[in-house]
């Protein structure tokens, strides 16, 4: 009796029913027909998606590469140059990228200025404005001598308060033995700075663009940091040839960067100009440059166009993004992963994985919208505030167009979202892409500085020749400086006026766009309120 109603029990199962249903030749070809629909359109969707894709990105290429910008990150490398004439074939520029460092796989200092670079320092005032200042070489003197006898632990910072000439002038011997230990790296790096041309020995041809490791960069800027102090110490005891020297070679290494096409490249050759700003700044506010050193200073500094230069720095950038959707595109999504590290690549089953499962998720035509989108954005950060024929930057129409991209950047419905950025294919700008806005005002920045430099360099001549300062910088043209740089945020001439101690104020309105009579925000070249000024301290009694 069980039997029977067990039987009757599998045959009364819906899962039984369904597998013989699925066994029949009927629902076969009912569900190879379905697949057959399905392939059909999904050949179809990536179909369209793949010709829309490549119609717009091909139709913005043709613009972009119409107005003789390359888009190829290899036509953008560095063409090889004779040892004979290349600064980066010394051996110790060489040897930076040989050595490895255990940590981080950089080369490193290891000096005493290592130990307390970042320790001595004036402590920060709550609501002060922002002002150049000497360097504190007796605070330095200490700290040295800290490093020599081992205390350097015991301290958190270095600072003396004494910044008049005497007691400057009594302590810079001891800093300039505390940076001897460099002196071989100088004169070597001195020596090679005669070359005309300089080509670092970077690993362009590796796949994974973002992986280069670039040692040279970091150096550079340790080289230009230690050579700052060593030029100031240099002025402060009477020694103006030898500033005058080491200064020369701290622009020297911050133009052997130029044929880089990196934008971390042009960043870190704005900030090895900057350091430079300093030695020109403390020689002309205690008088120590000669008529001759002024006349080559102002020279060197004229030749400086920060804006026309980042121009290359951003096709380097934009040639490496859309490199990179490329390499993906053939790769695969699980490239992505690799992105960055230079040891991680994906294994041979992965990219094989990732191509085939990219293939077949995701449309060839997705990542041209990508490349596309990648370009507007480039183009929608730099709209309307850079404008390269009249060397200018609108601070104004910079924050605009930044704004502007950032709502580009927004898909209706997944505002914030991954997702809005994957459906929206605007993935790859938004990893990729910097805040273009940031290089402007560092652009800026640096540019104003130079203008600053050049024509306080032409106002100290004049000074000579007449015994004062003119009462208008027009006075200066073209005896003194020609042409007379004009303020790069607005375009007009430079805001200036004599003090009361027979010395003077120089000043950009700054990025706020506000003339601020001269006064200075929290920083040098604050990005939110005050006037970006070139002035000198009140004489200080020892």
């Amino acid at each position: 009796m069980n039997a029977p109603e067990e039987s009757s029990m599998v045959e009364r199962s819906n899962t039984v029913r369904f597998l013989r249903w699925l066994c029949t030749w009927r629902a076969v070809r009912r569900i190879l027909i379905g697949l057959a629909w399905l392939v059909a359109l999904i050949a179809l969707f990536h179909g369209v998606e793949n010709w829309r894709g490549r119609r717009a990105w091909n139709q913005c290429r043709r613009e972009i590469e119409a107005r003789g910008e390359p888009l190829d990150y290899r036509a953008l490398i560095p063409k090889p140059v004779p040892d004979e004439q290349n600064f980066a074939a010394t051996p110790v520029i060489k040897s930076w990228f040989e050595t490895k460092a255990a940590s981080n796989g950089e080369p490193s200092w290891g000096d005493a200025y290592a130990q307390i670079g970042d320790r001595v320092h004036q402590p920060k005032a709550k609501d002060a404005r922002a002002s150049r200042i000497l360097v504190d070489l007796s605070g330095w003197e200490s700290a040295f001598a800290a490093v020599r006898s081992g205390e350097v632990a015991g301290h958190n910072e270095f600072y003396s308060a004494k910044l008049d000439a005497q007691s400057r002038a009594q302590a810079a011997p001891a800093v300039l033995e505390g940076l001897r230990t460099n002196e071989a790296l100088f004169g070597e790096l001195h020596l090679a700075s005669g070359r005309p041309q300089s080509r670092y020995p970077v690993d362009y041809a590796m796949e994974n663009i973002w992986a280069i490791q670039l040692p040279h960069i970091r150096m550079l800027k340790g080289a230009c940091q230690r050579l700052q102090l060593k030029a100031c110490a240099e002025l402060a005891s009477g020694q103006s040839e030898k500033a005058m020297e080491d200064l020369k070679l701290m622009l020297y290494l911050g133009d052997s960067l130029r044929s880089d096409p990196f934008l971390i490249s042009y960043l870190v050759r704005l900030a090895c100009v900057q350091l430079a700003m300093q030695p020109i700044w403390e020689g002309l506010a205690e008088r120590r440059w000669s008529e001759s050193q002024l006349q080559e200073l102002e020279t060197r500094l004229q030749q400086y166009s920060f804006i026309v230069d980042m121009k290359k720095s951003f096709e380097g950038e934009r040639a490496a993004g859309i490199s990179t959707v490329e390499m993906i595109r053939q790769k695969g999504p699980w490239y992505l992963n690799a992105i960055g590290n230079p040891d991680s690549t994906p294994s041979p089953g992965d990219s094989m994985m990732g191509k085939l499962l990219g293939t077949v998720l995701i449309p060839q035509g997705w990542y041209y919208q990508e490349e596309l989108n990648y370009c507007r954005g480039f183009q929608a950060e730099l709209a309307t505030g850079l404008d390269t024929t009249k060397n200018r930057i609108s601070p104004t129409q910079a924050k605009a167009d930044f704004q502007a991209f950032e709502g580009m950047m927004e898909v209706t419905g997944f505002a914030g979202t991954g997702l809005g950025a994957v459906l929206g294919h605007k993935m790859m700008a938004r990893m990729l892409l910097p805040a273009l806005n940031k290089v402007l005002l560092r652009t800026a920045a640096a540019q104003t500085t130079v203008n600053q430099a050049a024509i306080a360099c032409a106002l100290e001549r004049c000074r000579l020749a007449k015994e004062q300062f003119p009462e208008k910088l027009d006075a200066l043209a073209p005896q003194f400086i020609s042409p007379l740089p004009n303020d790069v945020l607005t375009g007009e001439p430079y805001k200036y006026h004599r003090t009361d101690d027979g010395r003077f104020v120089l000043y950009s309105v700054g990025w706020d766009d506000k003339d601020d009579g001269g006064i200075a925000g929290k920083t040098l070249f604050d990005e939110k309120q005050g006037d970006w000024v070139w002035e000198y301290p009140a004489k200080q009694k020892p």
